[in-house]
């Protein structure tokens, strides 16, 4: 599949996280010939945290990482590319607990330890034999690198992501890295896409999940592609410990800011490689939403521009249609006055009391709808409430992908 335009120049480097072993193993979930199991381990004491999707018709993957989050300790982490196991009754249930089962006789742990994810199409029982066997050969294979798990888990995907950022926790630096995949069924409604963290900081379960919620409310929860949210969302944290700091507790723990912080900007940033890699994407959109009437209604507003084919058509051709704007604003059922909105695009004002400019010059417009990176404002003049998403265009390539996705 063709690298998206959208995509940074190589993976960065991503230094090893004390009290991570990652490998990984082919599985053959389907007809390709690359790894598509991922075996992460994690040293005794681990602490972890996450989110999952909010549909309805989650998997057994999901569910089965709600039980265990709650336990707050992890020694394991598998992840199935190629079959999301969803939607496949009692026989996806079971697959999930043969995995588990045969991690924890491994590693001599509980299977409440073992935290499992799977991604590809909705609806096949993922295959227990192939499963046992792949986790057989990772259990044999020699460490690898991020870079490996990176590609192992994507799908769709055509680039591997990942991000690393560092913090200073009670006089000690502790670094934080992050691996993530999607590239279509993107839209947010807690997290979206699998995407993993993990950190050398000693964190105490509750606090890992207070400051990962948070921070997915800034990040996986701002993001698009195609409204869809999968059935198969999940992110998880990780923190072995490692780095000797004073455990992070609660907000008032030296260097609690600093690690929320730190956490942040690399979700933030792993967010945004998903929007890079949007199915047939070629720009990378950011919506600014000011003056509603709350930041909610703002991030709503913000998601209905976003998720607008018109909108997202119309920048794809490069069309500095501000009325479709209009459009979304006016039919995300939020508070808005058609008199007091105002437009702009890359910066420049279009519309404003609802009326074009006058004299307004389309051109510089024009020519910013031509670059990759397009900036689209919107200020409702109703109140201090604000919000930005981040989106990609609609092109042929996205219907190209997803009606050859099953074959």
């Amino acid at each position: 599949m063709q690298r998206s335009p959208l995509a940074p120049l190589g993976f960065p480097y991503l230094p090893p996280i004390e009290g991570v072993t990652l490998r990984v193993a082919r599985a053959r979930y389907k007809t390709w010939d690359r790894c598509d199991l991922t075996f992460v381990t994690l040293d005794e004491g681990a602490s972890v945290a996450g989110v999952t999707t909010t549909s309805k018709c989650p998997s057994p993957e999901v569910e089965w990482c709600r039980e265990a989050l709650v336990l707050g300790k992890a020694r394991a982490l598998v992840v199935n590319a190629g079959n999301s196991n969803a939607f496949t009754g009692n026989r996806g249930r079971a697959a999930v607990e043969a995995i588990a089962a045969r991690v924890a006789g491994h590693l001599s742990c509980q299977p409440s330890d073992v935290f499992v994810s799977s991604t590809g199409v909705i609806g096949v029982p993922l295959p227990i034999d192939k499963a046992e066997a792949g986790l057989d050969a990772a259990f044999a294979a020699e460490p690898c690198g991020w870079e490996d798990v990176a590609k192992t888990i994507g799908t769709t995907d055509t680039f591997e992501k990942g991000a690393v950022t560092t913090a200073v926790v009670g006089g000690k630096t502790v670094s934080l890295v992050g691996v993530i995949k999607g590239s279509g069924m993107i839209a947010p409604d807690m997290a979206t896409m699998l995407g993993y963290v993990f950190t050398d900081a000693a964190v105490d379960p509750a606090f890992l999940q207070r400051a990962l919620s948070d921070a997915n409310t800034r990040s996986f929860s701002c993001i698009t592609v195609d409204s869809d949210t999968s059935t198969s969302d999940t992110v998880l944290a990780f923190a072995t410990g490692k780095a000797g700091n004073t455990p992070l507790t609660d907000d008032d723990s030296d260097g609690a800011d600093a690690f929320r912080a730190a956490l942040a900007d690399l979700c933030l940033r792993l967010a945004h490689l998903v929007v890079r890699d949007g199915e047939g994407a070629s720009k990378f959109i950011r919506i600014d939403v000011e003056g509603a009437e709350s930041d909610a209604s703002a991030h709503r507003i913000a998601l209905s521009i976003a998720n607008s084919p018109l909108v997202k058509t119309a920048i794809a051709g490069e069309d500095a249609n501000w009325g479709r704007i209009v459009m979304a604003v006016g039919k995300a059922g939020e508070p808005a006055d058609r008199d007091r909105l105002a437009i702009t695009f890359g910066g420049v004002q279009v519309a404003s009391g609802g009326l074009a400019v006058e004299g307004y010059d389309e051109a510089p417009v024009a020519a910013h709808l031509k670059g990759q990176e397009i900036e689209i404002g919107v200020d409702l003049g109703l109140g201090e409430g604000r919000a930005t998403v981040w989106t990609c265009d609609l092109t042929h390539g996205y219907i190209s992908i997803n009606a050859d996705y099953r074959s």
